[in-house]
Parts: C-alpha cells; sequence; structure tokens
C-alpha cells in the first residue's frame, strides 16, 4: 500500500533525516585504518542512545536475511556491496568501506549510506562512489510530481551505463514512513513512462549501488552480507526523499 504523508507529516520526519544525516557524519569522520567495524557499529549505537531514537535494523529480519540482523549500521567492505554484518574486521589502508544506517526518530523512519575509501584511494574506486552519486543526484532530480518511478529507475540506469557498469535489481529503494521498507519498490533501472506516478506525499529512500565488474551477488556465510559475484568492488549512496509540489525535498541530506 502507498502511503502518501501530508505536509505536516513530511515536516515530522525532518528530525530523523537529520539524525541520520548526522550519524552518518560522524561515521565518515571516525573510518580511518586500524578502526574496527565494532567500533563504528559501536559508535552508531550510543548516538542511538542518546538521542532517544530506535535502531531499524537490530531487531529486523526479513525473508532474506539468516536470523534477526543484531546490529545497528551495514558495513560493506570492497566486495561486500549491502547488508554487510559488521564483525571483528579492522579496515586496512585502501579499503572501500560503505556504510548504510536507518533509524526511527519520534516514530518516523530516515534511511540512508555513503561510500568511502579508507587511506591512500584507488581511482577506479573513487570512479565508482562517483557513479553512484551521480546516479542519485539524477535520481532526485526526477522524483517531480508528474514523473513516474520508472523514470527515477531509468535515470539511475543510465548514469551506470555511462560509467560502464551493469545493474543488479534485486535490492533497490523503497518507501519509508512509520517502517523502514514499504511501497513502492524504487529498482535501480527501468523504463521511462512506467510505474506509478509520482504524487505529493510520496517518501522514498533512493540507493544506487553499484559493484565494478558484475550485476550478479551471492550471500555470505554470515547469511547476511551481499557480496560481488566476481569479488570486485561496490559503492553505494542512498538518501530519504519527499516528493511535494515544490520539488523533491532531500530529507537526509548531509551538512558535508
Amino acid at each position: 500500500m502507498i502511503d502518501l504523508k501530508t505536509p505536516a507529516e513530511i515536516e515530522a520526519m525532518r528530525p530523523a533525516g537529520a539524525f541520520v544525516a548526522d550519524v552518518l557524519t560522524a561515521l565518515r569522520a571516525k573510518a580511518a585504518v586500524g578502526v574496527n567495524l565494532l567500533e563504528l557499529d559501536a559508535l552508531a549505537h550510543d548516538m542511538i542512545r542518546r538521542r532517544g531514537a530506535e535502531s531499524c535494523y537490530i531487531d529486523y529480519h526479513p525473508s532474506f536475511g539468516a536470523r534477526p540482523f543484531g546490529y545497528v549500521l551495514c558495513t560493506s567492505v570492497n566486495d561486500a556491496v549491502l547488508h554487510g554484518l559488521p564483525h571483528d574486521y579492522t579496515l586496512r589502508d585502501g579499503d572501500l568501506l560503505s556504510v548504510d544506517f536507518a533509524a526511527s526518530v519520534d516514530g518516523w523512519v530516515a534511511d540512508s549510506a555513503i561510500s568511502v575509501v579508507v587511506g591512500q584511494a584507488r581511482e577506479e574506486d573513487l570512479r565508482l562512489i562517483e557513479a553512484t552519486e551521480t546516479a542519485l543526484a539524477a535520481a532526485i532530480e526526477t522524483a517531480v510530481v508528474g514523473n513516474r518511478v520508472g523514470d527515477i529507475s531509468a535515470r539511475i540506469g543510465a548514469v551506470a551505463a555511462s560509467y560502464g557498469y551493469r545493474v543488479n535489481t534485486q535490492f533497490g529503494g523503497h518507501g519509508v514512513g512509520r517502517t523502514m521498507h514499504g511501497d513502492p519498490h524504487v529498482p535501480n533501472d527501468g523504463r521511462s513512462g512506467r510505474g506509478l506516478p509520482l504524487r505529493p506525499g510520496l517518501v522514498v529512500a533512493i540507493e544506487p549501488w553499484f559493484m565494478a565488474g558484475t550485476d550478479e551477488i551471492y550471500t555470505d556465510a554470515d547469511g547476511w552480507t551481499l557480496r560481488s559475484k566476481d569479488g570486485s568492488r561496490g559503492a553505494h549512496s542512498e538518501h530519504t526523499i519527499a516528493v511535494t509540489e515544490d520539488g523533491p525535498v532531500v530529507l537526509t541530506a548531509r551538512a558535508d
């Protein structure tokens, strides 16, 4: 079911968006060579407690997860491309880290993701991150009243193709509101003019994620982490946005 938000409800979602943005900004600053993924999760967990927010991940147990997630962040490193389960891993020079975070504040959810290179960056990794960020910006620009979900998907797919990347459509964007995942599904590739019409009050998370050499994934032995089938690296960018009469509003915009 599509749940359109009133202008007042969109305003009520802003604190959740600002909090998620603040956590990701803190995590970006913390991520460095020698930092353990469990330290990043602990930092986010502490910020959740201090804010009086609620994690959307810790008890999350969808059909594709082996068990409740158990952590408050997704931390995906190198060939881990989505749903990375935090574990005892110390970041190394040149690692490509993607962090996905969702939380609820006063009953409203926001969801966002960033990718960063730790230490010395490889040009191909920076290009991969740039592609996801460019696709996200193009998709947000397309999220206007009168367009359709397929227009958003097509813009993401076009950017991926322009960089030479293939697109996996098993996991993509989604509706956001009182819960983390709702209708509609927003694939990262599609056909313009197709799908749900974009109407004022629609709030969705748009999340391009690309892999450098493939569009195929498999699930790690931990039952959660998704990895590229060919071992190539992945990057992920995401914002929660609201469709309004005045254009798209990015609820998880970061100061950086």
